[in-house]
């Protein structure tokens, strides 16, 4: 274990910038994973990871699971309390945290070609909503996620929090367009989740095999071209005065229905 003791540390340093800058994650192809559980999937997900850093008051109270993180890492630091909070992005730091190599995720994975069903967020912009619905597509068992190119970053720590490990799980590929993916997938039927009286009823749909649903930005809903291009239009049917749900809770309803 190497101990650091100034925030001047160029790890440091490395850590705080890519807690802060999704270029600058983009750049080093690295992100940080904080927290013991999600640190812990991280190892059972077989990420790679470059660096652990612990506080040095909490060594003896996450003793075996250290002990198991730091088997499958290059470099192990120790840093004091006041240190640690300076690299944390919660509010009650657990003390520890790991440096990760982006995960080696193809552009475009291979089950796709044989069917499944998929989600594709089309600029999905808050990282709370991402993570949140990454977690709820690994629970009822949505086969991957399809990320536009203006999607918020998966690896924001927003974002890994929110998913509860399940950005080191569910398979997910980045695109440039939602709408250039579904005109390229033909053989997958296509469906776009919008909010106006023409759509089908979600709860009415049977979802073909193969198929991939459409979720757009939190304000705006699904880019017209993308919408234009899906096969279907779907909504979710509402009662009383309410005329929208949060992303993440609308996107929950969607994937439930697309799947049971």
């Amino acid at each position: 274990m190497i101990n650091i003791t100034s925030k001047d540390n160029s790890l440091i340093k490395h850590i705080n910038k890519l807690n802060k800058s999704s270029k600058y994650r983009k750049k080093n192809n690295e992100f940080v994973a904080e927290g013991v559980r999600i640190c812990n999937d991280a190892v059972e997900s077989n990420a790679c990871i470059s660096s652990l850093v612990i506080c040095e008051d909490i060594i003896e109270k996450y003793r075996d699971t250290i002990g198991r993180i730091e088997e499958h890492c290059e470099e192990v630091y120790v840093v004091t309390k006041p240190l640690f909070k300076e690299i944390s992005e919660t509010k009650t730091p657990q003390g520890v945290l790991c440096v990760i190599k982006a995960l080696d995720k193809p552009t475009l994975f291979d089950k796709i070609k044989s069917g499944g069903k998929f989600v594709a967020l089309d600029n999905i912009q808050d990282p709370s909503n991402l993570g949140t619905i990454l977690r709820t597509a690994e629970a009822v068992g949505i086969d991957g996620i399809i990320l536009s190119g203006d999607c918020c970053d998966i690896y924001s720590p927003k974002v890994v929090r929110g998913s509860m490990g399940a950005v080191f799980r569910i398979p997910f590929a980045k695109v440039n367009s939602i709408k250039d993916f579904i005109i390229s997938h033909k053989h997958i039927t296509s469906y776009a989740s919008v909010v106006h009286d023409s759509a089908d009823k979600i709860t009415e749909i049977e979802f073909d095999d193969s198929s991939v649903l459409v979720i757009g930005n939190e304000g705006n809903g699904a880019k017209k071209e993308t919408v234009s291009a899906c096969d279907y239009l779907v909504t979710i049917p509402m009662n009383g005065r309410a005329e929208s749900l949060n992303a993440s809770a609308a996107a929950a309803i969607l994937m439930w229905e697309m799947i049971k």
